[in-house]
């Protein structure tokens, strides 16, 4: 594992780099909100990555660098999450680049991906509304992404259930928003679906 610093207009941000030994790709997995990289879902998707012979930089973003727990605006998530796409694309000569994360940090690899030229997209846990207020939904994020993506979701999610769609698909998991009942499904799920949409550009 290597650990690399990023300036960003917002301050550092850190990825931790964990590679394969011949990667056809990099996934780049963002935290929640409130949490960190050490989210056992997260920890569960680097090492079926790995497995599957994808590079994975677990992202941390600058206002969890710095030491805070209350996420920044969506707008500095997305510009920092890009500006860390760029360096990581840099250092793995331009691979194919997949985003994901976990709750709010699925929610940037959505908002991003277009920009970010991702060729596809893994959701963990997407929050699809505030709990309690469906009527909030954020479906919107996951509609807007054009190219492949998986969401696995926990059965008892309080954030909701996202709607899967063209290219779009869902695995549901025993569980919560933690995803943490099922690692081995969270595992089976990211390295199977990893495997089937990357095996045209290896």
């Amino acid at each position: 594992m290597t650990s690399i610093q990023i300036d960003t207009g917002f301050g550092p941000a850190r990825a931790e780099l964990h590679c394969a030994e011949e990667g056809i790709a990099v996934l780049m997995l963002g935290h929640g909100a409130g949490g960190g990289i050490q989210a056992k879902d997260l920890v569960a998707v680097t090492r079926a990555a790995q497995g599957a012979g994808v590079h994975v930089a677990l992202v941390e973003q600058p206002y969890r660098v710095a030491g805070r727990r209350a996420p920044a605006p969506a707008r500095q998530l997305d510009e920092s999450w890009l500006t860390v796409a760029d360096e990581v694309s840099a250092r793995f000569d331009g691979l194919p680049l997949v985003f994901g994360g976990r709750s709010s940090g699925a929610r940037v690899a959505c908002r991003t991906a277009s920009a970010g030229q991702a060729v596809a997209v893994l959701a963990l846990a997407f929050p699809e509304h505030p709990p309690g207020k469906p009527e909030k939904s954020r479906q919107f994020e996951l509609d807007a992404v054009e190219v492949p993506a998986l969401i696995v979701q926990g059965e008892r999610d309080p954030f909701g259930v996202p709607k899967p769609g063209h290219h779009h698909e869902l695995v549901m998991l025993a569980g919560d928003h933690n995803l943490s009942a099922d690692l081995e499904g969270v595992s089976r799920a990211a390295a199977e679906w990893l495997g089937r949409v990357l095996r045209p550009l290896a």
